[in-house]
């Protein structure tokens, strides 16, 4: 879960019944921008989510994408997210997302359209960034392109992957251990996903925390094996004797 420790708390914004085409949180502190962006997009039947600072957009992401704390069982699929924020600037908020995992697609909008801005807005993980002014059908082809090609990568990956008693479902975000749920963190879930779509390849720590954490985490590779041993304490019968996440001395970790 994401936190800022000065982060306010703000109130959770009602949200739409299930839609028929796309969930969108639009992320923008001007008005009338916002306004003229959640009418286009339910005209073209989408159901929106609002959020006017980066500290309101956190906490719905946090509610909506991080957690199991979704009243309404409601997924986001698309966010459409300002640069220029108050309280947490849309650039360090994509930073956060991505950070955490999380892989919903983020078209970024922003008044700074040079080449530069672009490629930072880019590099740090939004999937589109487009340069204010721009047109409603402009904006709304993107949206249409960037949930496509979510659509078809969902449609690759395999919805469900199993090792003995353990399953994992991608595209729902859960683990079951021989046939009853088991609560993950992200980095634990982010973790045996990775372990499972390899089984008996060798993970260093160092592409772990690659692959896991992302190339610009910060901090000691043992946080990797605070992580493993969470891990095995909720899926091994016994975690002093894994079956499932074996140790390679002088190498790393593997699965089965």
């Amino acid at each position: 879960m994401l936190s800022i420790d000065t982060v306010a708390e703000s109130a959770k914004a009602p949200f739409a019944a299930p839609p028929a085409l796309a969930n969108i949180l639009v992320v923008e502190d001007e008005d009338l921008i916002r306004e003229t962006l959640v009418l286009a997009l339910q005209e073209e039947g989408y159901h929106t989510l609002v959020a006017s600072d980066g500290y309101e957009a956190l906490n719905l992401i946090n509610t909506y994408l991080l957690t199991n704390a979704n009243p309404e069982n409601t997924e986001v699929h698309l966010i459409i997210l300002d640069v220029m924020l108050p309280g947490i600037n849309g650039l360090d908020l994509c930073r956060l997302i991505r950070h955490e995992g999380c892989t919903v697609p983020i078209l970024m909008i922003s008044a700074k359209g040079s080449e530069i801005d672009r490629v930072v807005g880019l590099e740090i993980g939004a999937d589109d960034y487009l340069a204010k002014p721009f047109g409603m059908r402009e904006m709304l082809a993107r949206c249409r392109a960037l949930l496509r090609r979510t659509q078809i990568q969902q449609a690759t990956v395999s919805p469900v992957l199993r090792f003995r008693d353990l399953c994992l479902y991608p595209q729902e975000c859960r683990v079951t251990l021989r046939g009853e749920e088991i609560n993950l963190s992200p980095k634990e879930y982010k973790l045996l996903e990775l372990f499972m779509r390899h089984p008996r390849r060798v993970w260093p720590r160092e592409q772990l925390l690659d692959q896991v954490w992302g190339q610009d985490f910060i901090g000691d590779s043992k946080t990797v094996d605070v992580h493993i041993r969470w891990l095995r304490e909720k899926i091994e019968a016994d975690p002093s004797h894994p079956q499932y996440i074996l140790t390679v001395r002088g190498f790393g970790y593997r699965f089965g």
